[in-house]
């Protein structure tokens, strides 16, 4: 009897998380709809997109400065690998509705892309990929011609030339989860869809913090280990609240908590120091970790802070600042060789590059 409460207790808080990735969805939806950012793709996956209802202009703030910071961390990292004369791989877990693969695609740094997997849910890839099917916009992007593009998995994953769509839950042991899925045949007869031996960049947005820290760990260390032999840089970013021992974020967790999610990854790091450890401590060289108001008030230009005063009147200023000092973007790096580190060090959000330290 217990054995059945449990289970069905866990599969109600997991369909709790994936209603995050909607609420996201819509976040950003209200944020493009508003003017804050540029993205054409995203009414692709908001069911009924143009019925929904604009978010407070405190929640779309959040979503431009959010946007704002990992767009300029990605495009760096493309920047860098063309500089270099390579390509490179992107892997997005918990990716939900994401659309930075289209936009990457159809942007300036497309050619500096070799592959672009994106991990979730089998319940939120086999919607994204049915939103996919649907679109002769999205289709375009994946493949020249309709061959280009195989349905695996019972409409649960994806395979395009340079896109996969892969069912997954994160929290089971990386060595067969993500063993099986990146290290393994792309089911066309091929090699691996991931290469140990192209830079790849992790993304995990809103993930990791919904995970014990150790499957959150074991899933780094797993990437880590195909990366290390191979003297590939690896890097990851992780965006995600933090600090929540204090009276706005027990807020936070209480509102949460309301809707049946909770947040076990945020212990471990209570305050801004605390956070590069995730990736110091899992065989990582160096991270830097900044919060989203720090980012807004010193990496964002005075220029656009002043186009956006003008979207909207926004008079929570104080609670903007509070909601936007618990959320905070981790960047780290493997950089197995020596080289690397020269050629990777600027990597970093607002003049402010990576520090490099000793594992701990």
């Amino acid at each position: 009897m217990s054995t059945h409460a449990d289970s069905h207790g866990a599969r109600d808080a997991d369909a709790s998380i994936r209603l995050t990735d909607s609420d996201a969805a819509i976040a950003r939806l209200s944020a493009v709809q508003k003017g804050y950012i540029h993205d054409p793709y995203i009414t692709h996956f908001v069911p009924r997109a143009h019925l929904q209802h604009p978010r407070p202009p405190l929640i779309n703030v959040g979503t431009f400065v959010r946007g704002t910071a990992i767009d300029d961390l990605v495009d760096q990292w493309l920047v860098t690998v063309g500089r270099l004369g390579r390509q490179c791989q992107i892997v997005s877990m918990g990716a939900g509705s994401d659309t930075r693969f289209w936009r990457v695609a159809t942007g300036t740094h497309k050619d500096a892309l070799a592959t672009y997997v994106e991990i979730d849910f089998p319940e939120i890839t086999t919607k994204k990929a049915m939103a996919i099917r649907k679109s002769k916009e999205l289709n375009g992007v994946l493949g020249t011609s309709p061959s280009d593009i195989r349905v695996n998995h019972g409409g649960t994953a994806i395979h395009a030339p340079k896109y996969h769509l892969l069912p997954a839950d994160l929290r089971l042991p990386p060595a067969t989860t993500l063993g099986n899925l990146l290290a393994t045949s792309d089911g066309a007869g091929g090699s691996a869809i991931l290469s140990p031996s192209l830079p790849t960049l992790l993304l995990f947005e809103c993930v990791l913090v919904y995970m014990e820290p150790s499957s959150s760990d074991d899933v780094l260390r797993w990437f880590v280990e195909y990366f290390s032999p191979q003297e590939t840089p690896l890097g990851a970013l992780v965006y995600e609240m933090f600090g929540l021992g204090d009276s706005f974020g027990k807020v936070m967790v209480n509102n949460l908590k309301s809707r049946n999610v909770s947040l076990p990854g945020a212990e471990p790091y209570p305050t801004l120091e605390t956070l590069p450890r995730r990736f110091l401590n899992t065989g990582f060289n160096g991270a830097r970790a900044l919060t989203l108001r720090e980012i807004r008030r010193s990496c964002i230009s005075a220029e656009e802070l002043e186009r956006l005063s003008t979207l909207e009147m926004l008079d929570e200023v104080e609670e903007l600042d509070l909601v936007l000092e618990h959320y905070a973007v981790t960047w780290g790096l493997l950089a197995p060789a020596p080289g690397v580190q020269v050629s990777w060090g600027g990597w970093g959000l607002g003049g402010r590059p990576l520090i490099y330290e000793e594992n701990v």
